[in-house]
């Protein structure tokens, strides 16, 4: 299952308002300055910071 990209642009980070990307594999929505993974259930993203994970520092995109 994937997002639409167009959907992906409009969503957010719950903390930090910035942009989002997508991990298919893993179906999540990755926020890297918040270090928060959230989880994307039956094609629905869980934008919940109590139910995102916390992303290790090396699955951290470098800029």
């Amino acid at each position: 299952m994937s997002i639409d990209p167009k959907f992906l642009n409009l969503l957010v980070c719950p903390q930090t308002k910035e942009p989002l990307r997508y991990d298919a594999e893993a179906q999540e929505l990755l926020s890297d300055r918040a270090g928060l993974a959230y989880p994307i259930r039956e094609g629905i993203p869980i934008m919940l910071p109590d139910e995102a994970r916390k992303m290790e520092s090396i699955e951290k995109r470098k800029d």
